[in-house]
């Protein structure tokens, strides 16, 4: 049987609502105008926009860094780097809170390891810093490393001259944490801090060139509670060992300091330490002299990313490398050789 034929109800068909976002587009000088007047929305904007890979987006990161370069460098720029379990995310609420409460506009750049499996990151330093992130004077912004090696992601330094712009007087990098390579971030701030634990086990390491050469102060962390005695003895251990090294900038002393982050004590004598660093430093014309050479080295380490970009962008060229990795592994060619015939 074919059954009865199905007809409406009668009620007249309604359109289905729809809500769809409206996404209003930002102009740069608009974007500009909002970083200028120290809005913290705008400014993690201004940020991503420069972190983008896209090129519509790169273009007009540069615009809106263009808009805002007279406007930057008035800040002090400290890195601050150390051993995982330094206790670097607690240093820095404890120091950012007691400059922001004094008055200071804070900006935190953490950077977060990215996998080298997955790419990915956790970016999770922000949690860290849960009363620090509240605090209206200041600013967190965790960026992935992004397989850039010493500890800092490629657009650390575009990043805080847009921190600078927004009117943050004191610029914390804290970086990845990983040993003895953390030396990217010297090229990049004014004061470069050292966290070290007490009780570490290698005597050896506090005397090894490399780092420690670059650290303007070492902090002893955890000088508190059953750890302050210990902590004080590896404070005068250090300050030994950094009066027979070579000081990082001419005509300054590196110094050891104990800071407790859970007493918030030595917190003070951290920032006068820097505050004496920078008018040494400012007298002689150093201050200038090393941030107009940082830019050059910015702009050199440019020019040998985009080579390599450039390089691997031609027609044809990751076929033809793909050919020699063959010969390679055929055992055709050796790695010289091939890479004679790739430039050849």
């Amino acid at each position: 049987m074919g059954g009865i034929t199905s007809s409406h109800d009668g009620m007249a068909a309604t359109a289905r609502k729809r809500f769809v976002k409206k996404v209003r587009e930002i102009s740069v000088e608009e974007l500009s105008e909002k970083i200028s007047n120290g809005s913290r929305l705008h400014l993690a904007k201004g940020i991503t926009l420069l972190e983008s890979i896209i090129l519509q987006d790169k273009i007009a990161g540069q615009q809106l860094l263009l808009n805002l370069l007279p406007k930057t460098g008035n800040s002090i720029r400290i890195g601050i780097t150390g051993v995982p379990g330094a206790g670097k995310s607690t240093f820095i609420e404890a120091f950012g809170l007691m400059l922001a409460n004094a008055g200071h506009k804070v900006a935190v750049l953490a950077i977060d390891p990215s996998s080298t499996v997955t790419g990915g990151s956790i970016l999770g330093d922000k949690t860290r810093m849960e009363e620090l992130a509240r605090h209206p004077n200041a600013f967190i912004r965790p960026s992935p490393s992004a397989g850039t090696l010493g500890g800092v992601h490629k657009k650390s330094r575009e990043t805080m001259l847009l921190c600078e712009a927004a009117g943050y007087d004191v610029i914390l990098i804290e970086t990845v944490g990983v040993g003895q390579s953390e030396t990217v971030v010297r090229g990049m701030v004014d004061y470069f801090m050292l966290l070290v634990l007490t009780g570490a086990g290698d005597e050896l390491q506090g005397m090894k060139k490399g780092i420690m050469e670059l650290a303007d102060g070492v902090v002893v962390h955890k000088a508190d509670g059953d750890n302050l005695r210990l902590a004080k003895k590896t404070v005068r251990e250090y300050r030994q060992l950094l009066h027979f090294l070579q000081p990082a900038s001419p005509g300054w002393t590196s110094t050891a300091l104990p800071v407790s982050s859970i007493k918030n004590t030595g917190l003070e004598e951290v920032w006068t330490t820097v505050l004496s660093f920078k008018e040494t430093m400012g007298s002689d014309g150093f201050w200038s002299g090393r941030r107009q050479s940082q830019t050059k080295d910015w702009f050199r380490s440019m020019i040998n990313d985009r080579l390599v970009d450039t390089f691997f962008a031609e027609p044809g060229r990751k076929e033809e490398v793909a050919e020699l990795e063959n010969g390679l592994l055929e055992g055709r060619l050796t790695v010289t050789g091939a890479v004679e015939r790739l430039f050849g």
